[in-house]
Protein backbone atom coordinates (compact mmCIF):
# COMPACT_ATOMS: atom_id res chain seq x y z
CA UNK A 1 0.00 0.00 0.00
CA UNK A 2 1.41 3.43 -0.65
CA UNK A 3 0.67 6.68 1.14
CA UNK A 4 1.78 10.10 1.32
CA UNK A 5 4.03 10.68 4.02
CA UNK A 6 2.34 12.67 6.94
CA UNK A 7 -0.74 12.02 9.16
CA UNK A 8 -3.97 10.97 7.96
CA UNK A 9 -7.04 9.44 9.24
CA UNK A 10 -7.92 5.97 7.48
CA UNK A 11 -10.59 3.26 7.98
CA UNK A 12 -9.91 -0.52 8.91
CA UNK A 13 -12.47 -3.07 8.18
CA UNK A 14 -11.97 -6.89 9.29
CA UNK A 15 -14.78 -9.39 10.78
CA UNK A 16 -17.98 -7.27 9.32
CA UNK A 17 -16.70 -3.92 11.44
CA UNK A 18 -14.89 -1.24 10.81
CA UNK A 19 -12.45 0.59 12.85
CA UNK A 20 -11.24 4.20 12.56
CA UNK A 21 -7.61 4.75 12.61
CA UNK A 22 -4.86 7.50 12.68
CA UNK A 23 -2.02 6.72 10.50
CA UNK A 24 1.19 8.65 10.86
CA UNK A 25 4.70 7.85 8.39
CA UNK A 26 7.59 9.35 8.60
CA UNK A 27 9.51 11.24 5.65
CA UNK A 28 11.77 7.89 4.89
CA UNK A 29 12.04 4.71 3.10
CA UNK A 30 12.11 2.44 5.75
CA UNK A 31 10.97 2.26 9.02
CA UNK A 32 9.51 0.27 11.61
CA UNK A 33 5.79 0.82 12.88
CA UNK A 34 3.96 1.05 16.21
CA UNK A 35 0.43 -0.01 16.48
CA UNK A 36 -0.90 1.93 19.14
CA UNK A 37 -3.81 0.43 21.12
CA UNK A 38 -6.01 2.91 23.66
CA UNK A 39 -7.27 2.10 27.00
CA UNK A 40 -10.93 1.36 28.23
CA UNK A 41 -13.29 3.56 26.90
CA UNK A 42 -10.63 5.52 24.81
CA UNK A 43 -10.08 5.95 20.87
CA UNK A 44 -7.48 6.41 18.28
CA UNK A 45 -6.92 10.90 19.17
CA UNK A 46 -5.73 9.67 22.93
CA UNK A 47 -2.03 8.93 22.05
CA UNK A 48 -1.72 11.57 18.99
CA UNK A 49 1.43 13.06 20.77
CA UNK A 50 3.06 10.04 20.72
CA UNK A 51 2.57 8.94 17.19
CA UNK A 52 3.76 12.33 16.07
CA UNK A 53 6.92 11.87 17.85
CA UNK A 54 7.50 8.98 16.61
CA UNK A 55 6.90 10.05 13.12
CA UNK A 56 9.51 12.79 13.97
CA UNK A 57 11.97 10.32 14.82
CA UNK A 58 11.87 8.13 11.96
CA UNK A 59 9.04 5.43 13.15
CA UNK A 60 5.24 4.94 11.64
CA UNK A 61 2.66 5.08 13.79
CA UNK A 62 -0.84 3.35 13.54
CA UNK A 63 -3.53 4.23 16.13
CA UNK A 64 -6.90 2.99 16.02
CA UNK A 65 -10.40 2.56 17.92
CA UNK A 66 -11.54 -0.61 19.18
CA UNK A 67 -14.95 -1.42 18.09
CA UNK A 68 -17.67 -1.24 20.86
CA UNK A 69 -15.14 0.58 23.21
CA UNK A 70 -17.29 3.23 24.06
CA UNK A 71 -18.96 6.61 23.13
CA UNK A 72 -16.19 7.67 21.33
CA UNK A 73 -16.58 4.60 18.68
CA UNK A 74 -17.78 5.44 15.13
CA UNK A 75 -18.17 1.82 14.31
CA UNK A 76 -21.54 0.97 15.54
CA UNK A 77 -20.39 -2.34 17.00
CA UNK A 78 -22.33 -3.03 20.56
CA UNK A 79 -19.94 -2.26 23.41
CA UNK A 80 -22.35 -5.39 25.25
CA UNK A 81 -20.44 -7.60 22.08
CA UNK A 82 -16.78 -6.13 23.12
CA UNK A 83 -14.13 -8.84 24.90
CA UNK A 84 -10.79 -8.43 25.14
CA UNK A 85 -10.84 -11.41 22.08
CA UNK A 86 -12.83 -9.19 20.02
CA UNK A 87 -10.26 -6.12 20.64
CA UNK A 88 -7.39 -8.95 20.29
CA UNK A 89 -8.90 -9.02 16.86
CA UNK A 90 -9.06 -5.68 16.30
CA UNK A 91 -5.46 -5.48 17.22
CA UNK A 92 -4.42 -8.17 14.76
CA UNK A 93 -6.27 -6.44 11.90
CA UNK A 94 -4.69 -3.17 11.96
CA UNK A 95 -0.75 -5.00 12.70
CA UNK A 96 -1.85 -6.71 9.48
CA UNK A 97 -2.68 -3.53 7.74
CA UNK A 98 0.35 -1.44 8.86
CA UNK A 99 2.63 -4.83 7.65
CA UNK A 100 1.22 -4.24 4.27
CA UNK A 101 2.44 -0.35 4.11
CA UNK A 102 5.25 0.42 1.89
CA UNK A 103 8.63 0.59 3.61
CA UNK A 104 7.30 -0.84 7.01
CA UNK A 105 10.23 -3.22 7.98
CA UNK A 106 8.80 -4.08 11.46
CA UNK A 107 5.94 -4.01 13.93
CA UNK A 108 5.91 -3.35 17.72
CA UNK A 109 2.88 -2.79 19.90
CA UNK A 110 2.45 -0.20 22.11
CA UNK A 111 -0.58 -0.49 24.47
CA UNK A 112 -1.60 1.36 27.15
CA UNK A 113 -4.24 -0.02 29.89
CA UNK A 114 -7.05 -2.65 28.77
CA UNK A 115 -4.87 -1.76 25.29
CA UNK A 116 -2.09 -2.98 27.00
CA UNK A 117 -3.33 -6.22 28.19
CA UNK A 118 -4.93 -6.87 24.49
CA UNK A 119 -1.80 -6.15 23.15
CA UNK A 120 0.40 -8.53 25.48
CA UNK A 121 -2.76 -11.36 24.01
CA UNK A 122 -1.86 -10.27 20.52
CA UNK A 123 1.97 -11.13 20.88
CA UNK A 124 1.18 -14.15 22.71
CA UNK A 125 -1.18 -15.49 20.17
CA UNK A 126 1.03 -14.54 17.16
CA UNK A 127 4.96 -13.78 18.64
CA UNK A 128 6.47 -14.08 15.46
CA UNK A 129 4.52 -11.14 14.11
CA UNK A 130 5.87 -8.44 16.13
CA UNK A 131 9.77 -7.40 17.41
CA UNK A 132 8.47 -5.71 20.69
CA UNK A 133 6.11 -4.15 23.48
CA UNK A 134 5.77 -0.88 25.13
CA UNK A 135 3.29 -1.58 27.87
CA UNK A 136 1.82 1.40 29.81
CA UNK A 137 0.35 0.58 32.92
CA UNK A 138 -1.16 -2.96 31.48
CA UNK A 139 -4.41 -4.20 32.85
CA UNK A 140 -3.20 -7.79 34.12
CA UNK A 141 -5.57 -7.19 36.67
CA UNK A 142 -8.75 -7.65 34.52
CA UNK A 143 -9.58 -11.42 34.85
CA UNK A 144 -8.90 -11.25 38.79
CA UNK A 145 -10.84 -8.10 39.05
CA UNK A 146 -14.12 -9.43 37.79
CA UNK A 147 -13.31 -12.92 38.05
CA UNK A 148 -13.72 -12.10 42.24
CA UNK A 149 -16.70 -9.49 40.97
CA UNK A 150 -18.57 -12.26 39.38
CA UNK A 151 -17.60 -15.50 40.74
CA UNK A 152 -20.88 -17.15 40.02
CA UNK A 153 -23.34 -15.60 38.17
CA UNK A 154 -22.59 -13.00 35.66
CA UNK A 155 -25.49 -10.21 34.84
CA UNK A 156 -26.56 -9.69 31.17
CA UNK A 157 -25.04 -5.93 31.73
CA UNK A 158 -22.95 -4.12 33.87
CA UNK A 159 -22.43 -0.46 33.24
CA UNK A 160 -18.54 0.58 34.17
CA UNK A 161 -17.34 4.24 33.24
CA UNK A 162 -20.73 4.73 31.16
CA UNK A 163 -19.87 1.85 29.49
CA UNK A 164 -22.27 -0.78 29.04
CA UNK A 165 -20.77 -4.61 28.93
CA UNK A 166 -22.57 -7.48 27.98
CA UNK A 167 -21.78 -11.21 29.86
CA UNK A 168 -19.58 -12.42 27.47
CA UNK A 169 -17.14 -9.47 28.63
CA UNK A 170 -16.85 -11.60 31.78
CA UNK A 171 -17.19 -14.78 30.87
CA UNK A 172 -14.60 -14.82 28.43
CA UNK A 173 -12.21 -13.78 31.48
CA UNK A 174 -12.86 -17.03 33.00
CA UNK A 175 -9.35 -19.30 33.04
CA UNK A 176 -7.57 -16.24 31.43
CA UNK A 177 -4.20 -16.37 32.50
CA UNK A 178 -2.07 -13.96 30.52
CA UNK A 179 1.03 -14.59 32.73
CA UNK A 180 0.84 -18.24 31.51
CA UNK A 181 2.55 -17.53 27.48
CA UNK A 182 4.95 -14.58 28.61
CA UNK A 183 8.10 -16.75 29.00
CA UNK A 184 7.41 -17.70 25.01
CA UNK A 185 7.73 -13.95 23.73
CA UNK A 186 11.31 -13.72 23.43
CA UNK A 187 11.45 -10.31 21.98
CA UNK A 188 11.90 -7.13 24.24
CA UNK A 189 9.24 -5.71 26.19
CA UNK A 190 9.79 -2.50 28.52
CA UNK A 191 7.00 -2.11 30.68
CA UNK A 192 6.09 1.58 32.48
CA UNK A 193 3.99 1.55 35.10
CA UNK A 194 3.17 4.36 38.17
CA UNK A 195 3.99 3.72 41.64
CA UNK A 196 0.59 5.02 42.72
CA UNK A 197 -1.54 3.03 40.17
CA UNK A 198 -4.91 2.29 42.26
CA UNK A 199 -6.05 0.95 39.06
CA UNK A 200 -3.81 -1.44 38.23
CA UNK A 201 -1.16 -1.71 40.91
CA UNK A 202 2.28 -2.01 40.10
CA UNK A 203 2.64 -5.29 41.25
CA UNK A 204 1.10 -6.82 37.87
CA UNK A 205 3.87 -5.27 35.95
CA UNK A 206 6.50 -6.72 38.56
CA UNK A 207 5.16 -10.31 37.81
CA UNK A 208 4.93 -9.55 34.11
CA UNK A 209 8.98 -8.16 34.23
CA UNK A 210 9.24 -11.51 35.99
CA UNK A 211 7.99 -13.61 33.38
CA UNK A 212 8.90 -11.94 29.96
CA UNK A 213 12.71 -13.16 29.04
CA UNK A 214 13.74 -9.47 27.77
CA UNK A 215 11.70 -7.30 29.99
CA UNK A 216 12.44 -4.12 31.49
CA UNK A 217 10.21 -2.41 34.18
CA UNK A 218 10.29 1.68 34.42
CA UNK A 219 8.53 2.28 37.90
CA UNK A 220 7.39 5.83 38.11
CA UNK A 221 7.46 7.58 41.11
CA UNK A 222 4.26 9.30 41.96
CA UNK A 223 2.50 8.53 38.88
CA UNK A 224 -1.11 7.12 39.00
CA UNK A 225 -3.52 5.43 36.38
CA UNK A 226 -3.00 8.10 33.49
CA UNK A 227 0.26 9.35 33.40
CA UNK A 228 1.20 13.54 33.69
CA UNK A 229 2.83 15.44 30.33
CA UNK A 230 6.43 14.91 31.74
CA UNK A 231 6.23 11.24 32.09
CA UNK A 232 4.33 11.00 29.36
CA UNK A 233 7.17 12.55 27.71
CA UNK A 234 9.46 9.84 29.09
CA UNK A 235 6.78 7.31 27.65
CA UNK A 236 7.74 8.45 24.31
CA UNK A 237 11.56 8.77 24.52
CA UNK A 238 11.45 5.12 26.16
CA UNK A 239 9.06 3.59 23.19
CA UNK A 240 11.38 5.26 20.73
CA UNK A 241 14.58 3.35 22.56
CA UNK A 242 12.67 0.58 22.65
CA UNK A 243 12.42 0.16 18.56
CA UNK A 244 15.75 1.73 17.92
CA UNK A 245 17.89 -0.29 20.48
Amino acid sequence: MRYNKGMEHIRISHHDRTMDARLCLPAKKNFPVVVISHGFGGSCEDFAPLAEFLQKNGAGALSFTFCGSGKRDLSGFPTTQMTLLSERDDLLAAADYARKLEGCTEIYLFGASQGGMVSALAAQLCPEKFAGLALLYPAFCIPDDWNARYPDNVPEKTILWDVALGRDFFLTLRGMDVYREMPAFRKKVVLMHGTKDDVVPIRYSERAAECYPFARLIPFPGEGHGFSPPAMERVARETLALITS
